[in-house]
């Protein structure tokens, strides 16, 4: 999978998973998963680019950055 795809996939995910109604707790766990998921397939895509993140924060930064986006925009 390619950088800016795994990251624009992640960041989907991010924005699905705050939009979701607190009620709706298997929705929010199934959305958690896949996000999880993508988010280890961004951190390897960044690994074999050579780029190195020291941890889950900096990673979900650069996937908000490769598509144009703050992550303080989604967060806030």
């Amino acid at each position: 999978m390619k950088l800016k795809e795994a990251a624009q996939i992640y960041v989907d995910l991010v924005r699905l998973e705050k939009s979701i109604a607190p009620d709706q707790d298997q929705a929010r766990q199934e959305v958690s998963v896949l996000r999880s998921k993508y988010h280890d397939l961004f951190t390897q895509a960044l690994w074999e680019t050579g780029i190195k993140s020291t941890d889950r924060f900096e990673a979900t930064s650069r996937a908000f950055e490769l598509v144009g986006e703050s992550v303080k925009r989604i967060s806030g």
